[in-house]
């Protein structure tokens, strides 16, 4: 199968995608939406993408992909963030001056650097920033990313575990064209993303009925439509089996307080 991530070689998204899809072919895209749409095309046959980092919070570019597109979700996996430092051969911490990376992994790692005072440069992604300090080969120039990363570009490990929040973590969705094709999940959980009709209490009304059938919503986020100013979806996470009998009837209440409803289990 093809495999569709954004990214490089390298990139924590193609880490997720090699460890859920270690025998296939995995195919890079410059972007979120290259990505999505090459699954929707028939390129490629599932797709893995980011939706929520423990540090910095969801990633809306996925979630609004998720809401306006025709994919579904068939597993959510976690996979914990470890930002190492990287130097090419000769370099130490004392050689380093300069610190190359993404604005987040940059951010994760800020008090490292403020220790070090080394000078902080944002790059498009983790991997980038590796394969450009193995490419100029500088003894004074470093990466943050993973030791996948390290080992891909001839990099050397300085220093390990340098980002202050050690549970980081980054949450990716498997997406294809077919639904209940299960490759990984969170157990007794499913997503539900819907904007409600322009009527009073029709939010208050959707989340209690979840709360009556006995779901418990443990994360809810809100998005911009995009084809209608100051309104918003919404996108919510919940506990519970949607395979119990009253789950059906439970949507069929839902749908009604709902403009749009999607559910992906």
């Amino acid at each position: 199968m093809k495999i569709a991530y954004s990214g490089i070689e390298g990139a924590f998204a193609y880490i997720a995608a090699k460890r859920i899809f270690p025998n296939d072919e995995l195919v890079a895209f410059g972007d979120f939406h290259s990505a999505f749409k090459a699954v929707e095309n028939d390129e490629c046959d599932y797709a893995v993408l980011p939706i929520e980092n423990s540090y910095a919070g969801d990633v809306g570019q996925v979630t609004d992909l998720m809401f306006q597109g025709d994919l579904f979700v068939n597993g959510v996996y976690t996979l914990n963030v470890v930002q190492n430092l990287l130097g090419v051969n000769g370099a130490t911490l004392q050689t380093i001056k300069k610190v190359i990376s993404h604005p987040q992994a940059l951010e994760q790692c800020a008090e490292f650097l403020r220790a070090h005072n080394y000078e902080s440069i944002e790059a498009v992604n983790t991997a980038r920033a590796a394969r450009q300090v193995a490419q100029d080969a500088d003894p004074t120039v470093a990466a943050i990313a993973s030791e996948e990363t390290a080992a891909l570009y001839g990099l050397q490990v300085l220093a390990q575990g340098i980002n202050e929040q050690q549970d980081n973590s980054t949450r990716f969705v498997v997406l294809s064209k077919n639904q209940n094709q299960k490759v990984c999940k969170d157990c007794g959980t499913f997503i539900m993303m819907f904007a409600v009709k322009n009527e009073a209490g029709a939010l208050v009304k959707v989340l209690n009925r979840l709360g009556e059938f006995g779901y418990n919503m443990v994360a809810i986020h809100s998005r911009p439509l995009k084809s209608h100013a100051w309104e918003y979806y919404f996108y919510i996470e919940v506990e519970g089996n949607s395979s119990q009998k009253d789950f059906e009837q439970m949507v069929h209440e839902i749908q009604y307080r709902c403009d749009k409803l999607k559910i992906f289990r």
